[in-house]
């Protein structure tokens, strides 16, 4: 997707051959190629899910940790800005500001994400640190947050950040260009639960949709680990950019989706 967006604003996007893991080569990919700046999608979330990463806790550190360091440091070495596409999933409770400290370590993906946020923030000035949840986008993909709760035989209703792609996307391509620095939580004003989600699903996608519900006691039962469920403030975002409400963003999607079935 967002290679799809540089290209569509006339950027020349140039998908990286070499490895997170292996400094000495993302080093002299900088060199060779000389971008005016990098965006960091890697990472491992694991599949089906971050469970994934329970029984792969060191292949989730070499990429999440060591790779995302590497890239960062390279970077830095190379002088080059680097957007990093980072996850907001430090955190239970809320609301949450970027200068919070992460308090949520729960599971193995959730450790790396919050290692690396402390340490980027810190130790990295030209580094623009985007942390996203649970992306919505605007087709039913796999990878779609609504995709996936729809598929669940059963889900919690707990309110969250979110982030919709096509709201946020375009706003941090264009922070990359201005090269802004520092920690940005890039997720939608508000929160939004699974049911709100599901209730909008069933309206204006398909009417006969069920679900049912379980308590995150029952959910913790059938999880190799838990799951951070926390709001983020947009302050900070939103004092540079206009950004929908979760609600509206996510009925503006599902009407999107509805229209192309």
């Amino acid at each position: 997707m967002l290679l799809a967006l540089c290209r569509q604003h006339a950027h020349e996007a140039i998908p990286a051959t070499s490895r997170l893991e292996d400094f000495p080569s993302l080093l002299e990919e900088l060199r060779r190629v000389a971008p005016d700046r990098v965006l960091n999608c890697a990472g491992v979330t694991g599949r089906p899910n971050v469970d994934w990463c329970e029984s792969h806790k060191g292949e989730t550190v070499l990429a999440n940790v060591c790779g995302a360091l590497n890239l960062a440091h390279a970077c830095s070495v190379a002088r080059v800005h680097l957007t990093n596409y980072a996850s907001g999933c430090i955190y239970s409770g809320g609301p949450f500001s970027e200068d919070d400290a992460p308090n949520f370590s729960g599971s193995t993906y959730s450790l790396t994400k919050a290692v690396v946020d402390s340490c980027v923030a810190r130790c990295y000035p030209r580094v623009c640190q985007l942390r996203l949840r649970m992306p919505i986008s605007d087709s039913l993909d796999a990878r779609n947050f609504i995709t996936k709760i729809t598929r669940y035989e059963k889900v919690v209703d707990v309110p969250n950040s979110m982030s919709v792609l096509s709201d946020l996307l375009p706003l941090s391509l264009d922070m990359a260009v201005r090269e802004r620095c520092g920690v940005f939580n890039l997720v939608n004003p508000g929160a939004i639960s699974h049911n709100e989600i599901l209730s909008l699903y069933r309206e204006l996608v398909d009417p006969s949709f069920t679900w049912q519900n379980f308590s995150l006691e029952d959910q913790a039962a059938i999880l190799e680990a838990p799951r951070s469920n926390c709001v983020l403030s947009s302050e900070k975002l939103e004092s540079t950019y206009l950004v929908p409400e979760i609600h509206e963003a996510v009925a503006r999607v599902l009407r999107k989706i509805s229209s192309s079935q």
